[in-house]
């Protein structure tokens, strides 16, 4: 099976990069939407990172506009939106794909490698994979789940 920090993503300015560099860290990865009932989540996941960020905890957002075309459609209109509106300073990344053939492979990896999930594919915006120190998938978290509710778990792996 392959390692979370093998895969590559593209950061929201394009540049590619491996998760290589969280190895050793915790963090969560969400599927984010700008135009979502639940997008008031960037809220809270702003106010995890500043908490627990100095601590080594990351959040990668990935946008993703599969349900309900619910992202805009330049990635530039992405980042200004979440930084205005929300003040987002964890790393975002370019829009992807979660579910289906041209699903990015990390979350094609996170959906099939789950240990509490009664469903492979994700459901929605603000699906949430916690991710431990050594790269293993600790929970997934509905997209409902507000990102306080999953603070206990976070400060775990700390």
């Amino acid at each position: 099976m392959k390692s979370i920090y093998s895969f590559e993503v593209n950061k929201a300015n394009g540049e590619t990069e491996t998760l290589e560099k969280y190895e050793g860290r915790p963090f969560l990865v969400v599927n984010t939407a700008s135009k979502c009932g639940l997008t008031p989540q960037f809220k809270e996941l702003q106010e995890l990172y500043e908490r627990y960020g100095k601590e080594g905890f990351e959040i990668l957002g990935f946008p993703c506009a599969q349900f309900n075309n619910q992202e805009f459609e330049d990635q530039s209109e992405t980042m200004e939106f979440c930084q205005r509106n929300y003040g987002v300073t964890f790393p975002m990344h370019e829009k992807v794909d979660v579910n289906g053939e041209h699903a990015h492979p990390l979350f094609a990896h996170l959906t099939k490698n789950q240990n509490d999930s009664s469903t492979e594919a994700i459901e929605w915006n603000f699906a949430k994979f916690l991710i431990d120190g050594k790269g293993n998938l600790v929970k997934r978290y509905a997209p409902a789940v507000s990102p306080k509710e999953i603070e206990e778990d976070m400060k775990e792996l700390l």
